[in-house]
């Protein structure tokens, strides 16, 4: 009877650490989140973006139900598959019917796919905290988004790494409209001049002495003077530089929203990651 027992144990020992089952099982349907960014209302984002999706992806092999949800800048498309679908083949699907309709999307409009995971697959949660009090949110976030998120993103089977809260940082250009009027420009004029002058630009070789020497325009904007010395514009001859029509500095991205966690310290957010719905 020892001999038995002993067998036992031993045997649901082996079974715990090798049998193939989750400890929580996804239930959940097959599903393809796209997920589409436009600075516009929710009205013409639903017009514009939703519903032109929506009516591509119905016609979808094994499709069982799409729904759209508009919002300010952003919209969902949730496209739900029959069960027993493969996650990968209905990704594929979906991006291939979207491929079609691309070109009909307004200027500015980007639409991509979720993580190939499901809901089941948000497995884990962990909070950056500056103890010492000397690196606030901005410095954490960029930690996060810079170092930390490229790492866990490298282990075998995480499909997402999503940030919540911090500070982004952004290189935000406040125009002054009387500044403009004083030097009859357009916020227009503000925007082009930006857009051209921070872009690099490669040309041709030109062979000197026997050599060849490649010829490239650098003017990628590295900091805060950069922008401040773009020119805006040439008047009698004087450039309009940025920082006379406008203030330069570094702050953080719109806040939209705000998380609280059981700790109300100083630089701290979430982070969730997802795992490959292979790999759960």
């Amino acid at each position: 009877m020892v001999i038995l027992v002993a067998a036992a144990v031993a045997y649901a020992i082996y079974a715990v650490r090798t049998i193939p089952l989750d400890a929580i099982p996804d239930l959940s349907d097959t599903q393809v989140i796209v997920y589409s960014r436009w600075d516009r209302s929710p009205d013409i984002m639903e017009d514009q973006v939703t519903y032109p999706i929506v009516s591509a992806l119905l016609g979808t092999p094994r499709v069982k139900a799409v729904r759209g949800y508009s919002d300010f800048g952003f919209s969902f498309v949730y496209v739900i598959f029959s069960d027993g679908t493969d996650i990968y083949w209905a990704r594929s699907r979906v991006l291939e019917y979207l491929s079609k309709i691309q070109s009909s999307f307004p200027a500015g409009v980007k639409t991509e796919i979720g993580p190939d995971a499901t809901g089941v697959g948000w497995v884990y949660q962990y909070v950056l905290v500056d103890k010492s009090g000397k690196l606030g949110a901005a410095e954490l976030r960029s930690f996060q988004d810079w170092n930390l998120k490229y790492a866990l993103q490298g282990v075998p089977g995480v499909a997402e790494v999503a940030s919540v809260g911090g500070f982004e940082k952004q290189y935000q250009v406040t125009v002054d409209p009387n500044r403009l009027r004083a030097f009859n420009m357009s916020i227009t004029e503000v925007m082009d001049a930006l857009k051209h002058n921070n872009n690099e630009v490669g040309g041709r070789l030109i062979e000197w002495s026997g050599k060849e020497y490649m010829v490239r325009a650098k003017g990628y904007v590295k900091n805060l003077d950069d922008l401040r010395k773009i020119v805006v514009r040439q008047k009698g001859g004087t450039p309009v530089l940025l920082e006379h029509v406008s203030s330069v500095a570094v702050g953080p991205q719109i806040r939209r929203g705000a998380y609280l966690h059981g700790s109300h310290r100083a630089g701290l957010f979430e982070t969730r990651l997802r795992v490959h719905a292979a790999a759960q």
